[in-house]
Formats: structure tokens, sequence, C-alpha cells
């Protein structure tokens, strides 16, 4: 039987089925430096103070963009824009014509898989509040 994710595009999927394809992570949430001369985005182990690091999920996931003006509703946008996601995600996966990774909470079916495959931030992740200089906390990504 096929799943949704194989046989639709993001722009058909349902809004449960497009929020289902989150994987909570929390790597969308990682503030993100940009250089002003080349353009070139890094990422931090610095995540917005609306997260909570023991399940990755947004606590006013409903209000983050008015709350945080920052935060992006990756709905909004051109998906040919999520180039600046993770490698993981299963947004920028799907655009690329991947499959969904065997942790995916999707096809794993449970949500620990992603902590237990080591892909989730909350091993590492610290609040926007905590840190006086994002800059200091910059992180490579193992792609």
């Amino acid at each position: 039987m096929s799943k949704f994710w194989e046989t639709k595009t993001l722009a058909q999927m349902t809004t449960e089925e497009w929020e289902s394809l989150c994987d909570g992570c929390g790597k969308c949430c990682l503030i993100k430096l940009e250089d002003e001369d080349t353009g070139e985005l890094a990422f931090t182990s610095v995540v917005c103070d609306l997260i909570d690091l023991e399940t990755c999920r947004c606590t006013r996931y409903s209000e983050r963009c008015t709350l945080v003006p920052e935060c992006i509703d990756l709905k909004q946008h051109d998906f040919t824009e999520y180039r600046w996601m993770p490698s993981t995600c299963a947004y920028r996966l799907l655009i690329d014509g991947k499959p969904l990774p065997n942790w995916h909470p999707l096809v794993s079916g449970t949500s620990e898989s992603v902590k237990d495959a080591g892909v989730s931030i909350s091993s590492y992740a610290v609040k926007e509040s905590q840190v006086d200089d994002p800059e200091d906390h910059i992180i490579e990504w193992l792609e």
C-alpha cells in the first residue's frame, strides 16, 4: 500500500499530512546566522525559547509566527527554497526526490526513533535566552 508522501507532492498534501511530515527533530528552530558577504548560512546550537527541549516541539505552535516574527512558516514559501533546511528534513528530502529515512516517525511508527537515531536537537541545543552571543555556538552538520 502506498504511503501519501510517496504519491503526493507537498502542494497536494492535506494540512494533517503536511504536519505529520515533521519528524520533530527541532533543527529548523535552531538560530541561523547569515554571512553578510557570501549569504552563506551557519546553524547554531541555539534554539528559540518556545521549543520544549524534551519533545523538540514548539510550545506555542499556532502563534509562533506572531510571537517570533523571524519564525518561518514553511507552507508559506516556495518549496524550492528549502535548501537551507538540514539534509535530514522530510520536506527537503521529498523535494529532492529522496525517501524518508527509517527513523522517521511515519516509517518507524514511533516519535522516539528520532532521538534514538541521534537526529534530535534535544541532546545539544541551548535556549536563546541562556546565550549571550549565538556566534559562539556555531555548529557543523555532518551530511
